[in-house]
């Protein structure tokens, strides 16, 4: 179908999806199901692709081809993009399963808790910071950045600094490389 005669005025919203959906639905999901190899994901994707289509329903209609090969095309960038990110990051390792008779012992979990704080005393208090904006409290380096007044660079070498001089003081060897 053209996409000049598909009109958005008429399917806004959730009428719009719908009758993408119809439409298109079961070829884009068999489309990236070929892709994925996992239908779960394919599903996920198709989701995307909707989504994406209703934010762009004004290119749709001026663009120029087929709106199934722009789906099509969405769908296949959509796959790529988290293959990409997938293999930039590292691989997800499982956790075994702990049985109740292998539970952590919550004394030694409070101890190794204090050896951690007890080193991060020892640690100057701009690498302490850049340590607790990051672990602590989740933030990325250019938001750590922001708080701390600092350039992302300096986040990012104090941070190895600071890891560094904790690793070193939690092996027991005392040495300070982060003054």
């Amino acid at each position: 179908m053209a996409i000049g005669s598909w009109r958005p005025q008429r399917a806004k919203g959730e009428d719009l999806i719908r009758h993408l959906y119809a439409e298109h639905g079961r070829s884009l999901l068999a489309y990236a199901t070929r892709l994925t190899n996992d239908r779960a994901a394919a599903e996920d994707v198709v989701q995307e692709t909707l989504v994406r289509a209703w934010k762009h329903a004004d290119d749709l209609e001026n663009g120029k081809g087929s709106v199934r090969g722009w789906l099509l095309t969405v769908a296949r960038n959509i796959i790529t993009d988290r293959a990409r990110a997938r293999s930039s990051r590292p691989q997800e390792v499982e956790e075994p399963a702990e049985s109740p008779a292998v539970q952590r012992d919550h004394a030694q979990t409070v101890v190794d808790s204090m050896a951690v704080l007890g080193a991060m005393d020892g640690l100057s208090p701009e690498h302490r910071e850049v340590l607790v904006e990051i672990y602590y409290r989740g933030r990325t380096v250019a938001e750590a950045s922001e708080s701390l007044g600092v350039a992302p660079g300096t986040v990012k070498s104090r941070s190895y600094y600071a890891l560094r001089a904790l690793r070193a003081a939690m092996s027991g060897s005392g040495t300070e490389v982060a003054r």
